[in-house]
């Protein structure tokens, strides 16, 4: 393994570290601001792998993560905000191909979609009202980065997503079942 390979799977497993954290918070805005530090992270991890559908996304969450953390100052409580950055998605699966010269084969077609659908249904949730809409959308986003970060090499992003299943499903126990109303506390 090259030397950038290396220094691009550290990034990517203390990107790793900090999407499985997040979501162990009870209130949703620390969630999305702990998902941006490692939707960055994940913008490094993925460029340096090569990996550009990965990359643009995650840079794109990053801006996703600063509108609806701040969703008085942006209102982002404007359902326009969700088109707009699915259209910003879909634009850069396009990219991908048209721009970036990603060979569009069956497989390429498919591999490169699925973290358009997990990125859809996260920032989906992000427009939602509460956490436990975060962690029940984060369902179907995590298989489909799972088998997108199997198919990059993306260490991180593979021990991202196996274990941001199990975080999920932690917190759906902890904080989801009759009986835990309280969003406003921290973890």
């Amino acid at each position: 393994m090259e030397p950038i390979e290396i220094i691009a799977q550290i990034i990517g497993i203390v990107a790793m570290a900090l999407n499985i954290l997040s979501y162990q918070w009870k209130n949703q805005r620390n969630i999305i601001l702990t998902q941006f530090f490692g939707s960055g992270l994940f913008v490094i991890n993925f460029f340096m792998l090569g990996a550009v559908t990965g990359a643009i996304i995650n840079l794109l969450a990053v801006l996703r993560a600063i509108v609806f953390s701040n969703k008085e100052k942006f209102r982002a409580d404007k359902v326009i905000w969700v088109y707009g950055f699915i259209a910003a998605f879909l634009a850069s699966y396009a990219a991908t191909f048209l721009v970036f010269g990603k060979e569009p084969t069956a497989f390429n077609l498919i591999i490169e979609f699925l973290p358009i659908i997990g990125i859809i249904a996260t920032t989906i949730s992000f427009y939602m009202k509460d956490a436990k809409s975060v962690r029940r959308l984060a369902l179907i986003s995590s298989p489909a980065w799972l088998v997108y970060n199997v198919t990059q090499v993306a260490v991180g992003g593979v021990i991202c997503e196996a274990v941001s299943l199990v975080s999920i499903i932690v917190g759906m126990l902890r904080h989801d079942r009759r009986g835990t109303t309280n969003e406003n506390t921290d973890a």
